[in-house]
């Protein structure tokens, strides 16, 4: 099998599902075990984690698990030693967690606001700010952060805090790149489109009116110029380009993986 992170060691956030099936952590943090790297998985529910190391390790991959809130600095830091201690270095950051709550500015409460800002932007906040000196030790590093299309089209959602700080990680993620390119750490994001992963399920089943999660997903699929949403699997794969030696010249882009949507919606 090709091993094209072979020696490796990779911290995946959000790597478990928010419900059954394949989350884009999940299906990353797999991918990357099975492209030879060693993969520290995060997630705040340790069921959820526990099913993804399950996985990695039947294959026979090298993994280990941390129930860790990645909006909490104390548990960042401890993570990142975990992570040291265990593997010696750290060398590709792919952060994952996010989460959608619906409403504009006038229906979208304050606490649902700083809520997605927490979730979305400070977790990359601060698991760059305490993985980025280490990689500036070692010389090297890549990071991949996941944004989305909403930061840079509006889908026809009201979904205010989503779309701003889907929009806010990619300037983020030009700043560290133009930071520390000297440095040979690269910072690079994906912009996924319409995606049929658990996370849309439970915040969206009532977005596209009253027929439910069939009814989104059949409106969502028919959305698209494919006429079907992408799955974890394909942002799954551009995470692994990003975070591989492959992509050593790459760094400050957005890499959209939308089926050809963005082309089409102004």
């Amino acid at each position: 099998m090709e091993e094209r992170l072979k020696d490796k060691v990779a911290i995946v956030t959000g790597a478990g599902s928010s419900g059954p099936g394949w989350g884009n952590g999940k299906a990353t943090a797999v991918l990357f075990a099975r492209q030879g790297a060693r993969v520290l998985c995060l997630d705040i529910n340790r069921d959820a984690v526990e099913e993804t190391r399950s996985i990695i390790d039947q294959e026979g991959g090298d993994c280990m698990v941390s129930q860790c809130d990645v909006t909490c600095a104390d548990q960042v830091q401890a993570t990142v030693t975990q992570c040291l201690e265990s593997y010696g270095r750290i060398d590709i950051l792919h952060n994952n967690v996010g989460i959608i709550e619906l409403g504009g500015p006038v229906e979208a409460s304050e606490e649902s606001w700083d809520r997605v800002n927490t979730v979305n932007l400070k977790s990359m906040f601060l698991t760059c700010k305490y993985i980025l000196p280490h990689m500036e030790k070692q010389g090297a590093g890549a990071i991949v952060n996941l944004s989305s299309i909403a930061g840079i089209r509006h889908l026809g959602v009201p979904y205010i805090s989503y779309s701003a700080t889907k929009a806010a990680i990619i300037q983020f993620t030009q700043s560290i790149a133009l930071q520390y390119a000297a440095k040979n750490i690269r910072a690079n994001s994906i912009l996924p489109g319409l995606m049929n992963t658990p996370m849309i399920m439970e915040p969206l089943k009532d977005a596209y009116g009253d027929g439910g999660v069939e009814k989104m997903i059949a409106t969502r699929d028919a959305q698209c110029p494919m006429n079907k949403m992408g799955d974890a699997w394909d942002v799954a794969y551009a995470a692994l380009f990003l975070a591989s030696d492959e992509a050593k010249y790459v760094t400050g882009t957005q890499l959209v993986v939308d089926g050809g949507i963005s082309c089409q919606i102004h």
